[in-house]
Formats: structure tokens, sequence, C-alpha cells
């Protein structure tokens, strides 16, 4: 029996309209074929037994988290430079799957079936089988005890950023903002742009999500991703989570790079590619919301996302 009548078994919950099964495979397959595009020129790869590239287990899989505009896509792409690393950036399908996880419309069985299906595919489509599998995507913040108990020797890599720079930065962008509204764009998992409500919004504060301002919603959005990645990860033992400031890796590239080399227990040629991909980092990113909100924006964030600022020590 193909994997694809598997996962639509009897037992398994009917998708929402909106993520049909079909729509699911879709998204999946162009993320594939997108990896494949990017790997193909590799010489690397045939240098390696067919054995192993053909390897679709998935050996300490790790989940890069954090809020959109954290630093998760610098992050991911260092981590991606590590020799036993097979890199990948926020797959079609598991990003749109995030929200059937997280409201139950999938089954638990149905949940796990899609993640390591989807996950081994991309490993054997990019023709990296035997390599630790790494995913950067923001929704997997939400995701982080379904994740941990899937894959039980998954380790996850936290990045948490300033709040009031990542709204600054995030509003830069068209995907919550007030203007997109109707433009017909859409992201990854097919989400339209625009202030409309998000999955991850609190159901009680929906009617509120877009009424306010583009820096509030963003600054929103960061509160939400980073509380949602905190309480997931306070779940479990330290062996498998690690916190990293984006704005250490500004000001000490090689420390955090030592610092998450040995937790990933990488050997000496991935920490060095760590830590070159890290000292990169942009100086000019940090501190940014001083220079580009009012006192009255600064007040309104700080409403929305104060608390968590304190909490983290950025007030």
């Amino acid at each position: 029996m193909s994997t694809t009548r598997q996962l639509e078994g009897s037992a398994l919950q009917p998708l929402p309209r909106a993520l049909t099964w079909r729509r699911m495979l879709h998204l999946g397959m162009l993320g594939l074929a997108s990896d494949i595009r990017d790997r193909r020129a590799e010489p690397e790869l045939r240098q390696r037994p067919l054995t192993r590239v053909l390897d679709p287990r998935l050996h300490r899989p790790i989940f890069i988290i954090g809020a959109p505009r954290s630093g998760t896509t610098f992050l991911g792409h260092c981590i991606g430079r590590m020799p036993e690393v097979s890199y990948h950036f926020e797959p079609r399908l598991t990003k749109a799957g995030a929200q059937c996880v997280y409201d139950g419309t999938w089954s638990a069985r149905r949940s796990a079936a899609v993640f390591r299906t989807s996950y081994a595919l991309l490993l054997l489509a990019t023709l990296d089988g035997g390599r630790r599998f790494a995913e950067k995507n923001p929704e997997n913040s939400f995701l982080v005890p379904f994740l941990a108990a899937t894959f039980p020797t998954a380790q996850f890599v936290h990045i948490i950023r300033d709040g009031r720079d990542v709204a600054v930065s995030h509003a830069r962008q068209p995907w919550l903002a007030a203007a997109s509204a109707g433009s017909g764009r859409r992201g990854h998992a097919r989400q339209p742009y625009g202030p409309h409500v998000r999955w991850w919004v609190e159901p009680e504060r929906r009617a509120e999500f877009p009424a306010v301002s583009d820096i509030v919603r963003t600054a929103w959005c960061w509160r939400r991703f980073t509380e949602a990645a905190l309480e997931g990860l306070a779940t479990l033992p330290p062996s498998r989570s690690i916190e990293v400031r984006y704005e250490q890796v500004v000001s000490a590239p090689l420390e955090v790079g030592e610092r998450l080399a040995e937790f990933l227990g990488t050997p000496a040629p991935g920490r060095d590619a760590l830590c070159a991909g890290l000292a990169e980092a942009r100086a000019d990113s940090v501190g940014q919301w001083r220079r580009a909100l009012g006192k009255d924006q600064v007040v309104e964030v700080e409403c929305e996302i104060g608390h968590l600022l304190s909490q983290l020590g950025y007030a």
C-alpha cells in the first residue's frame, strides 16, 4: 500500500477545506522540487556511498525555532553549513500542517505520519540520507511537545531577539501589513498576506487583531511565538534544548558557536563552519527600534509585550 493511501486511512480525521490532503501534498512536492534544484549540482553527492545517500532515517533531527524575524533564517543557514547536517528552510508541507497539529484537526497518528514521512522524503529527494535533518520553521514553536514526542532524539535550538527589534523588522515585511489586504499574495503555507486573524491568535482577542496597528500586530506575533516556544521547551530536559540570544550572536559569535557546537555534538569541521557563519551577523540589526519607533509606538508595543521583555531581561 502506498504511503499516501496509508495516511488517508479511515482512522484519520478529514482535513479542513482550506488544507485538503491534495493541497498539502502539492505543497510538499513544491518544497521537494525546490530542494532538489538547490542540491543537484553538489559534487559531494557523487562521492558518498549509495546506501548512505538513500538512507531515509532521521538521525537526531534539529529543530530551529523562534518568532519570525528573530534570526531563525540566519541561524538555520549557519547550522546548515555543518557537513553532517541536511538543512531545510520552512518545508511547505509541515509549515501548512502546523495548524492542523496545533488545533487538533489531525489526530496524533496522522500528525506523526505526515511529519515523519515529509522529512524522510526530503532526505531522499535531496540525496542527504545519513545526515542530521534540520528544519527552520517558526510555526514549530507551537509544536514542541508534539515534535519532542514524535522524534525522541531531536534537539531544539530556540533563538530569541529583542521583541521591539523583531516588531520593527517584521513590520517592514508584507506578511501582516494592513496594506497587503486584498493583494492576493500568499506565504509558504498559502496564508494570505494582510492583517487577517492567524490560527495562533488567542480566541478571545481575534476581533482585536485586525484592528491594531502593524507594529502592534508584529509585536503580538513575537510574543505568541516566543511564549509558546518557552512553554514547550520548559517540559524538556536540558540535553534536548538550547537558547540562543540574537544579540549575543552579534556581540560574541565564536562564544555562541562553541556553546552551540558542544550542545549539538558536532565534530571540529562542523564547529568551524558554524562559527564562521555566525561571525557574519550584522551589528546594525541590534537596537534598531530606538531609531525606528516614535514614543507613541514604543508605548503601544510595550503595552503588548512589555511583560515578556522584562521576563527575558530586555526591559
